[in-house]
């Protein structure tokens, strides 16, 4: 893993070091005396950042800090807050979340195996907070803690998290496209075109998921992942087509309609839940 968060790359300005984002963290007081780790997360991590994006890390300790941040938020765990705190670096935007390991810990045990089979509805399994915890866990960029960051990423490997991130998209793509069926038949073009729309990307972020990239809770990266993952299922340019609704024509939208239902049901069938 390199040292450099290649996400801080737009010239003229310098690349960040991990070194050199412990040293601001440490220097604002942002990092607890029990912390186990703190870690570049999100666009900053994945190379992805621009001149104008915010910097996200997490923040993982024994327990939560007691100065109040700029926010908190709730998550449904028996420590049911996660503590955030913002500073201002630059002219640019860092956010901290504060997670305790006893909150990893239950993380973990909501996706393991032998709840997969449960019957539980997959959308229901993990909030959104939890979610892109877990999913920013496997392309972080530890700054301190990296044997806790790498024990961590094992364990969710090993998981049934994939299934379940699968599973959810799979699921809320079927129901879009019945959506689309239903407004189709009722003549309301509009919304059974954005419907169709929905199913579409909720159809290639589970086939996305299904290869190990994850990221479907911030739709504006699916371009990116879809690049990165490069699946054999779908050419990249078969998948913008539908994005960008190129051959959508307002005059005759049923054909477009009725076709990217189609392509979502067939893509679908490909997809390995794993």
């Amino acid at each position: 893993m390199s040292a450099i968060l290649s996400g801080f790359a737009v010239s003229p300005r310098p690349k960040w070091t991990a070194s050199d984002c412990l040293e601001v963290l440490a220097g604002h007081g942002a990092l607890p005396s029990d912390c186990v780790a703190a870690c570049a997360v999100g666009s900053l991590a994945r190379g992805w950042a621009n001149d104008r994006s915010d910097y996200d890390f997490n923040v993982v300790a024994q327990r939560q800090p007691r100065a109040a941040g700029s926010r908190t938020i709730r998550v449904p765990l028996r420590t049911s807050t996660v503590p955030t705190r913002v500073l201002e670096v630059r002219g640019r935007r860092w956010e901290l979340k504060y997670w305790t390991d006893a909150q990893v810990d239950e993380m973990l045990a909501k996706v393991a195996w032998e709840r997969f089979g449960s019957g539980r509805p997959a959308a229901d399994v993990l909030a959104v907070d939890e979610e892109l915890f877990l999913e920013r866990l496997l392309t972080c960029v530890p700054l301190t803690g990296a044997d806790w960051a790498a024990r961590r990423t094992a364990q969710l490997g090993a998981s049934a998290f994939r299934a379940f991130v699968t599973t959810r998209s799979l699921t809320a793509a079927d129901n879009c496209a019945e959506d689309a069926l239903g407004q189709l038949a009722a003549n309301d073009h509009l919304s059974a075109a954005l419907s169709a729309h929905k199913a579409w990307g909720h159809t290639v972020d589970a086939l996305l998921e299904s290869c190990g990239n994850f990221g479907s809770r911030i739709p504006k990266w699916r371009a990116r992942r879809f690049q990165e993952t490069a699946p054999r299922e779908l050419s990249f340019d078969e998948y913008w087509a539908i994005e960008t609704m190129r051959g959508y024509d307002p005059a005759e939208p049923r054909p477009w309609i009725d076709e990217v239902v189609a392509k979502c049901r067939t893509l679908a069938l490909e997809i390995e839940v794993r």
